[in-house]
């Protein structure tokens, strides 16, 4: 994903709110995390299309990502962009096996161009296995 200070809000604000999917109420009935239960509230909803400070958790992020039907780690990554200014990138991206694929966090403005070390652990360890 590249780097963007307002990427969650982005991909929120695109399903739910004016201009949105979703109203902001209907969109925090649909973000419901499968594993808990856990649905964020409207003014919750709300706090992040304003871009206001909030407590980003495991279950909210997979509240959100089933509210927009995104994958979970793109929610994840576009949080980390938003709120931790680091982004992410796929080394080995596997689109048919989400668990082999490896991501690696960067600094802003990086990408995975600079990485030769990881590049070259990930080709060593892909000749071993």
């Amino acid at each position: 994903m590249a780097q963007d200070s307002r990427a969650l809000t982005k991909l929120v604000k695109a399903h739910a709110g004016p201009g949105g999917r979703h109203t902001v109420r209907a969109f925090a009935e649909l973000a419901v995390d499968p594993a808990t239960g856990y649905s964020p509230s409207s003014s919750l909803i709300g706090k992040i299309i304003k871009e206001q400070t909030f407590k980003i958790t495991p279950q909210l992020i997979s509240a959100l990502a089933v509210g927009m039907e995104l994958d979970r780690e793109e929610v994840a990554a576009a949080a980390h962009a938003q709120y931790i200014g680091y982004g992410v990138s796929d080394l080995a991206p596997d689109a048919h096996d989400r668990n082999t694929t490896v991501r690696m966090a960067h600094e802003p403005g990086a990408d995975d161009a600079d990485v030769p070390k990881a590049r070259a652990w990930l080709a060593a360890q892909e000749s071993e296995g």
